[in-house]
């Protein structure tokens, strides 16, 4: 859903008879939305349970992409997707909240790992199947799909809460106080606080500079953008990579481990990107900016999950704004080094601070243990 838009805007763009750059609002506006209405369902979910209010969310997000392939103008297309930028906004936060009240902190890595497979999978789908579909069926069609894995999704949901008594897990431990009663208590924590400045720095440092990866292949060697997709495309492989051998990595390098170990791996993989001659080392890069990124970022979000059990939708909402707010901020910054400098600046910017951001972090985490 979130990316979906991506490969389609060339068939929007033609179809509404505007320009590409007209057409990206429905990709920008879509991207605000999501990511800033996350601060208000973290205490929605806290009070109506997180479990129902994902049922809610997906009912209502299949309505609102529906919406998206009806939409005869861009007018029309800009206010669906803002729509369903508000509905889709509460699945992730109060899923990885739901898995923080149901699964204890022991396993609760592992099980993010799992989920983690279905974020990755998402990625790949959203960006594979808008182009394919776009082009044989047109850009409605891809909405309309999705619309229907909405519907499906909140069926199902809806038939868990019916049957299966664990459904009904995934409250606070008490009931939410408000929304500012909620986010006082949340930040009032010092360590809270602590964790927010690393998830906004890590947002800022990796995904604020990932994006140019493609335009530096394409200026420094000029490779086309089918092949340029390709590569970008393969820092997915490495999340699954993670999800996949997450288990055994808890067992020998523990949560601190981990983390360090991602932290290094990226330093080492945009390293790689800021000297290569050639443009061959680059696909082993992204593979590895995509294995270290989730072995530090699913760290994190396994102790975002308990930095505030009290109200656990909120501080996980809060924790994903974060997160969307640091990739704004580290895009806003890079751009103009990019236009500049180019993009091995940017890469050994990101090669010496994640590393030092991993350490700093783990650091805490160790004494905090």
């Amino acid at each position: 859903m979130v990316r979906a838009a991506d490969t389609l805007l060339p068939q929007i763009a033609a179809d509404l008879q505007i320009t590409v750059g007209a057409a990206s609002i429905v990709v920008t506006v879509y991207a605000l939305t999501h990511g800033t209405f996350q601060l208000v369902v973290g205490p929605i979910g806290d009070r109506l349970g997180k479990y129902r209010s994902i049922a809610i969310a997906c009912a209502l997000s299949a309505v609102t992409v529906a919406l998206c392939g009806f939409a005869g103008s861009l007018d029309t297309l800009t206010v669906a997707r803002f729509a369903s930028g508000l509905t889709a906004a509460w699945i992730l936060p109060l899923s990885l909240a739901y898995i923080g009240d149901v699964v204890p902190y022991d396993q609760r890595q592992q099980v993010l790992g799992r989920f983690l497979t279905g974020q990755v999978l998402g990625q790949l789908f959203g960006q594979a199947a808008g182009g394919v579909i776009g082009d044989h069926f047109g850009w409605r069609a891809m909405f309309f799909v999705l619309a229907g894995l909405f519907a499906v999704a909140a069926a199902a949901l809806a038939y868990e809460l019916a049957t299966n008594p664990a459904a009904s897990g995934g409250r606070g431990t008490q009931p939410s106080r408000g929304l500012r009663a909620d986010y006082a208590s949340v930040l009032s924590n010092p360590w809270v606080r602590f964790v927010l400045l690393v998830v906004f720095i890590e947002g800022a440092v990796l995904q604020g500079v990932f994006p140019f990866i493609g335009a530096d292949l394409h200026l420094r060697f000029g490779l086309s953008f089918t092949v340029i997709g390709l590569i970008v495309g393969i820092f997915g492989i490495g999340g699954l990579f993670y999800a996949a051998t997450v288990t055994p990595l808890m067992k020998r390098l523990g949560q601190g481990g981990i983390a360090r170990t991602g932290g290094l791996v990226m330093g080492l993989a945009f390293l790689t990107l800021a000297v290569q001659p050639t443009w061959w080392p680059a696909p082993i890069a992204v593979l590895l900016i995509g294995l270290g990124f989730y072995m530090m970022h699913n760290t994190l979000q396994t102790i975002g999950t308990q930095m505030s059990p009290e109200a656990r939708g909120t501080s996980v909402a809060l924790f994903a704004s974060v997160y969307f707010l640091g990739q704004t901020a580290g895009v806003t910054l890079a751009a103009p080094v990019m236009d500049r400098f180019g993009g091995p600046p940017l890469f050994v910017a990101s090669a010496v601070l994640l590393p030092l951001l991993a350490f700093w972090f783990t650091r805490r985490l160790a004494k905090r243990s």
